[in-house]
């Protein structure tokens, strides 16, 4: 199959000598939403290379094309593409014709005659590996087998008969046939399976005695399409509404056509009549209401039917007086299993979420499904708003508990957004758009918890969305600047690295810090973009110091877990280096320890990540994990991945001054890094007391705006002519160019 198409997608190539033909059956074709017309030419010579190039799963060919003719192409076709089908479709009607196109490998023969409809039935019918024949096509066959029409010889006739019984056993609709009279003449082996006759049963029977029709509805006898047939001298269409009666007495509803066999003299000689088992197709045309409003995966009310409910609901509740309340439950980090574990075990797992809703809400209330990881949650007839922050926290509490997915252990939270009618909305639409602000909000203050709305959240949503959309256009606009960190030995203050740090000039709003804006990034795909940005920038800056003489020991960027699975993430990194220049030692790209452990808990499979790390290593680049002890790793977690820092986090680096724990805590982290051989360095260093007890502790290096805030790559590049002239940073460094400092050390990349 072309592997430039949809998996699902059948690519097919139409060879036809007249262009009007091609045009106009490729518009045809390409009416179905799983067919994809890859090519269309007028000859045989254009076909074999447009096939060889396009590789079609089908090709669809008329037999009377220029060079070469339709046969001789797609014997050639086949020869080289064994894989791919062909359907002839032809105007041309003789016995001869159809045998010659079956032995050269054809799956299947339909007139040019027929509907766009069959032709669609024919290619689907040759992709899962059955036969197709026309009903023209089919009675010719059945000429074949029974009355010896062609070919002359007695060793061609053999051989015409082999294939036409084989042809028709292959084929994926049920054949019977019946001579002048009446009587059965054939049956196929789909024939036999449905009528519950076999073939030597039910020769020489009248079609009567092995056929019975029906009307679904009226119950009444449906008139005999071959005898119509016959009468008629032409081919009869698919009767409607039609069921037929087993030997068993069981009912099989089915579509059927029929077509007369007719001799070489066009003498009516009998009929063939096609026929196939139609009740899934009837049972879905029944339950099509249900499909359309509930949802195929866990059986929930889809967001349309949602809409009607709560509509309903809003009607009842201001008719009595009552309250009720809507809860939109996001549940958290889910991207993470569909993008580690596959779609297969995410869908497990939103019908696990699905049973343990069910758990928490009453019998009259309603739960669906509002669309990917979203779900509603209306409770009816709410007596006090209090009432809707107990079921949540019941659903944020069942959530929590391990959900056992294909024999693996998952563990996921929820964020949860309430509304009350009438008190935040009177219709549907405001209490959905509210519900889903206050959604928003409860990821915003971390997750795993629920929020009532308020005014203050529909604020925030339209400047998050203001930011959001800019933020489109960050990159593009070179709105997007790193400020860089220095790192310290902090015995000598000598400058060991720097820490890159991105910042958002916005043309109306000024400098934007990453606290900001990394979040929504994030939420609306761009944080990868923007990290390969970052990347690019800070390893052509380390570039362009090196040459000027300046040489920190290593650039660190901070990667979001997001940018570990990444495609292409690692071919990216190593594109990058090759395209600046710089060598991998001098790269280090800083990891947040929350976001890993995190991983491992949802997924319990640390793999996947350590992978792409040992990748990285293999690079050559260096690697730290940051905001360390905030994830608590232990060291058996440790050991099992290839990190060369740890960086303890600022919290713990405020807290040494704050109270007696402090200490103790960061001592532990000092020596779990010694004993692991991992270079240790102290976050958020702000004051000399801090300072004191890190360098009495062996703590080696350490960062903070103790010594430097985050600068402008020129403003640091000074920093780095000063260190190299070792005029090291004093304590509390204090530049004429420096801007005031800010009030906390803010820091997401």
């Amino acid at each position: 199959m072309n592997s430039y198409l949809p998996a699902a997608c059948i690519g097919v190539l139409i060879v036809d000598d007249l262009r009007i033909a091609r045009e106009g059956l490729a518009v045809l074709l390409q009416r179905h939403n799983h067919i994809h017309v890859v090519g269309a030419v007028g000859t045989g010579t254009e076909a074999i290379d447009a096939a060889l190039r396009l590789e079609p799963t089908v090709v669809i060919m008329d037999l009377v094309v220029r060079e070469l003719g339709g046969i001789d192409a797609m014997e050639r076709i086949l020869q080289r593409l064994p894989q791919t089908r062909v359907v002839i479709l032809s105007a041309v009607h003789t016995a001869e014709h159809v045998f010659r196109a079956l032995r050269a490998g054809a799956s299947a023969y339909v007139s040019k005659e027929a509907a766009t409809e069959e032709l669609v039935r024919a290619v689907n019918a040759v992709v899962l590996g059955d036969r197709y024949l026309s009903s023209h096509a089919t009675a010719l066959v059945i000429d074949g087998l029974l009355n010896n029409g062609m070919p002359r010889s007695s060793g061609e006739r053999l051989s015409a008969r082999s294939l036409a019984r084989v042809t028709l056993d292959s084929i994926g609709d049920a054949v019977v046939s019946t001579d002048v009279a009446g009587e059965i003449t054939f049956l196929n082996a789909i024939a036999e399976n449905l009528t519950g006759w076999t073939r030597e049963e039910a020769i020489g029977h009248p079609l009567g005695d092995v056929f019975r029709f029906l009307d679904a509805d009226t119950r009444a006898a449906v008139h005999n399409p071959m005898a119509l047939t016959i009468l008629q001298n032409k081919a009869v269409a698919r009767t409607a509404n039609c069921v037929l009666i087993r030997s068993d007495g069981v009912e099989v509803p089915i579509e059927n056509s029929a077509a007369p066999i007719l001799d070489r003299r066009g003498t009516v000689t009998g009929a063939v009549m096609e026929f196939r088992d139609v009740s899934v197709a009837r049972t879905m045309a029944r339950n099509m209401p249900y499909l359309a409003q509930h949802d195929s995966l866990t059986n929930l009310p889809n967001r349309l039917l949602l809409n009607d409910r709560l509509g309903e609901a809003i009607t009842l509740s201001d008719r009595y007086q009552r309250k009720l309340a809507v809860l939109l439950v996001d549940l958290d980090r889910f991207r993470q299993v569909n993008d580690s574990l596959g779609y297969a075990v995410g869908d497990g797992l939103l019908q696990s979420v699905t049973r343990r809703l069910f758990t928490c809400v009453r019998s009259s209330d309603t739960v669906g499904r509002h669309g990917g990881d979203e779900f509603l949650v209306l409770l009816w007839e709410l007596r006090r708003p209090e009432d809707a922050a107990v079921t949540a926290a019941k659903i944020l509490e069942a959530l929590r508990k391990p959900h056992q997915i294909n024999e693996r252990e998952l563990r996921i939270t929820g964020s949860i957004g309430i509304v009350i009618y009438p008190d935040d909305g009177t219709d549907a639409d405001t209490l959905m758009r509210k519900a889903d602000l206050a959604m928003y909000h409860a990821k915003e203050t971390g997750g795993d918890n629920f929020q009532f709305f308020n005014f203050e959240m529909k604020a925030r949503a339209i400047e998050r969305q203001s930011l959001q959309d800019g933020l489109h256009r960050a990159i593009e606009a070179h709105e997007l600047e790193l400020h860089y960190q220095p790192k310290l030995d902090l015995a000598t203050r000598e400058i060991v690295g720097a820490e890159a740090l991105v910042r958002w000039r916005h043309p109306k709003r000024g400098l934007i810090p990453p606290v900001q804006f990394i979040s929504i990034a994030e939420d609306c795909g761009l944080i990868v973009p923007i990290g390969r940005w970052v990347l690019r920038e800070a390893c052509r800056q380390m570039h362009a110091w090196q040459l000027a003489g300046l040489t920190p020991r290593c650039i660190a960027i901070n990667v979001s877990a997001v940018e570990l699975r990444a495609p292409g993430f690692v071919s990216g990194v190593r594109a990058i280096l090759a395209e600046t220049g710089l060598e991998p030692r001098f790269l280090e790209l800083e990891l947040p320890e929350t976001t890993l452990i995190e991983d491992t808990r949802v997924i319990k499979d640390a793999r996947s990540v350590g992978d792409v790390l040992r990748e990285l290593k293999e690079i050559g680049a260096l690697l730290a994990l940051d905001d360390f002890g905030t994830g608590y790793s232990g060291v058996s977690h440790l050991k099992g991945l290839p990190i060369d820092t740890l960086k303890i986090d600022q919290s713990f680096v405020r807290d040494l001054t704050r109270n007696k724990d402090g200490i103790g805590i960061v001592i532990g982290l000092i020596g779990m890094g010694n004993c692991l051989n991992m270079r240790v360095v102290a976050e958020g260093v702000e004051t000399r007391e801090q300072l004191e007890i890190l360098t009495a502790h062996g703590c080696p290096e350490g960062q903070g705006y103790y010594f430097s805030r985050p600068l402008p790559a020129e403003e640091f590049g000074r920093l780095l002519k000063r260190d190299a002239a070792g005029m090291h940073l004093p304590d509390q460094i204090a530049f004429e160019t420096l801007l005031p400092r800010p009030e906390a050390n803010q820091r997401v990349m």
